[in-house]
């Protein structure tokens, strides 16, 4: 792989969601991931039971396949170690020392090795040994308690806050500083990355709010939490949406005008007015439908874009220039970002089946492959074909 990380060397001992998706950001950029799949997931089981080339968050990443029960397959992982800048672990607290993969281990056979750790609720604290999900870890932040209409329960917002926003990227953001650190004092250190952390650190604009009268700590009563007629979603004539953010004076006047509304623009912030004029906004864009008015606010500064659903979203004509979403070897995905003047990144290659670069890896660190994957220690998968090739 080219790109900015381009020479960066990192083993991930597998795991799912945050953990995956901050190497698969990081092997995009150009760093050489090697990920630590179980050795049973080579052969099927619940660890396997999607297509591995659906597992996009293991994209541009190499696989080396490993039963971690056998000495010698942990001896493996710390030979990797050695060569490597940085390791990534997604387990509970203790889980990796228990294999005989845990910092101090890692640290002593590579004292400028980066070792980050991705859980939920941290590695210290009365809750860092039970389990969690991105919906506990943001309801107890009190990110969860923020979203949604003022007179219903809170709303889920999928996973994108807790797990990849509070967590992959904050363990990205945690692995750089530490290995520019490592590059010029030549020590490594730990990374504990936390998803309430990190959550919490995204809540700095809200808290800020807060702190000057600007922000209710109630649900759907605020600016930009939907509470606001100017900044929300409308249902449109034939069922689809527009969201509207309309924040700016400016942009709230000419959204007025477009919508033939004569409400004085001075008005905005006043809240006693949000309920009636929530009302008739509504009325008003009930009457065409969401293309319609996708056509009409085209190219204005009202702030109004169709809500779209994933398969739109990669046909809209901005998000097909940008590449930001695509269908690549079969699969919708995202493009890489962010953009790059002078190191641009390559193509990430398909997810990899679990032990796919095995035999390559090994032969690497110039070790027997046929004996360990005879004995069981690893599991090598073959190379997968070229949907072409079977055609031929």
């Amino acid at each position: 792989m080219s790109g900015p990380l381009s020479g960066l060397s990192i083993v991930e001992l597998g795991g799912l969601g945050p953990s995956a998706f901050a190497t698969m950001l990081m092997a995009d950029l150009g760093a050489d991931v090697i990920r630590i799949d179980r050795a049973r997931a080579a052969h099927g089981g619940v660890e396997a039971a999607a297509e591995p080339r659906f597992d996009l968050l293991n994209r541009g990443k190499r696989s080396l396949a490993l039963d971690l029960k056998r000495s010698e397959a942990v001896e493996i992982v710390l030979s990797l170690v050695e060569r490597a800048d940085a390791v990534t672990e997604p387990f509970r607290p203790g889980v990796a020392e228990r294999l005989g993969l845990g910092p101090d281990i890692c640290l002593a056979r590579n004292p400028k090795l980066v070792y980050a750790r991705m859980t939920g609720w941290g590695q210290e604290g009365p809750l860092s040994a039970t389990a969690g999900h991105d919906i506990n870890y943001i309801a107890l932040t009190g990110a969860l308690h923020g979203i949604g209409r003022a007179d219903g329960p809170p709303q889920i917002p999928v996973n994108y806050l807790g797990d990849f926003g509070g967590g992959a990227t904050y363990l990205v953001i945690g692995l750089l500083a530490a290995l520019r650190e490592a590059a010029s004092t030549g020590t490594g250190q730990v990374v504990d990355a936390a998803i309430v952390d990190g959550v919490s650190h995204l809540l700095s604009s809200t808290l800020a709010m807060y702190a000057g009268g600007m922000w209710q700590d109630r649900r759907g009563v605020n600016v930009l939490d939907g509470g606001a007629p100017f900044y929300s979603v409308y249902e449109c004539a034939d069922g689809g949406c527009v969201a509207v953010g309309a924040g700016e004076a400016k942009f709230y006047a000419e959204l007025l005008r477009r919508l033939g509304l004569d409400d004085d623009p001075r008005h905005q912030l006043d809240e006693s007015r949000w309920p009636d004029l929530r009302r008739r906004m509504a009325a008003v864009f009930a009457t065409r439908t969401r293309g319609e008015w996708a056509a009409e606010f085209e190219q204005t500064d009202c702030c109004v874009t169709p809500v779209l659903g994933l398969v739109e979203a990669a046909d809209h004509p901005h998000i097909r220039f940008r590449r930001s979403l695509g269908v690549r070897d079969g699969v919708l995905q995202a493009g890489t970002a962010p953009r790059f003047s002078g190191s641009a990144p390559g193509v990430p290659t398909p997810p990899p089946l679990p032990g796919q670069h095995s035999r390559d890896i090994l032969a690497a660190l110039g070790l027997d492959a046929d004996r360990l994957v005879e004995t069981g220690v690893v599991t090598a998968s073959p190379v997968p074909q070229d949907p072409k090739e079977k055609q031929r």
